[in-house]
């Protein structure tokens, strides 16, 4: 293969990598019943004037399978913090002990469970569509290339290997969408 073949399958591979990375952070944000320090990821705390990321002004951590606990770095940000955890729009309602923030997770209903799944599919579903839109890209990078003088057994090759990282990284999605599910659906 020449170089430029090469460079686009790199460019296609990282690609496909950033759409699984974000399909993780995405599946992370979908609460499986349990408590986990991760729920809280996308919240943010007015500190001292500046948004910041609640894990960067609190200690944040689970006691148990049902509670986080938010410890602050700095006692006066507990209001700060339960504020922003409600206006977070996350479904929790947190409360505090004057130490930190506590937050029961509360279990999750049957109905609840498949609502959640669905969402998760959603999640799956875009990013397959992004796994096939660089495809495409990467075969229409060939196709150019095999017009500007590449012969046609490498531009055909380059395609199946473009089609080779699709179905890898098509498979990791399904395996990524298996094992959530049965994490929601876990009792």
């Amino acid at each position: 293969m020449t170089e430029e073949v090469q460079i686009n399958l790199d460019i296609a591979k990282d690609s496909m990598l950033e759409s699984i990375s974000r399909l993780e952070i995405a599946l992370s944000k979908i609460r499986a019943g349990k408590a986990n320090p991760q729920m809280l990821s996308t919240v943010k705390v007015d500190y001292y004037g500046v948004q910041t990321p609640l894990s960067q002004a609190a200690n944040v951590s689970t006691t148990d399978a049902q509670t986080i606990s938010v410890q602050p770095f700095d006692k006066s940000l507990i209001a700060e913090i339960e504020n922003a955890i409600t206006e977070a729009n996350l479904g929790f309602n947190p409360s505090n002990n004057g130490e930190k923030v506590i937050i029961n997770v509360p279990p999750l209903t049957e109905e609840r469970r498949k609502a959640l799944v669905r969402q998760a599919k959603s999640e799956i579903e875009n990013a397959k569509v992004s796994i096939r839109n660089i495809r495409q890209k990467a075969n229409d990078e060939m196709k150019k290339l095999g017009k500007d003088g590449l012969s046609e057994d490498i531009v055909r090759d380059a395609e199946n290997s473009v089609q080779e990282l699709t179905n890898i990284y098509s498979g990791k999605i399904d395996n990524i969408y298996s094992k959530k599910e049965s994490d929601i659906m876990t009792v």
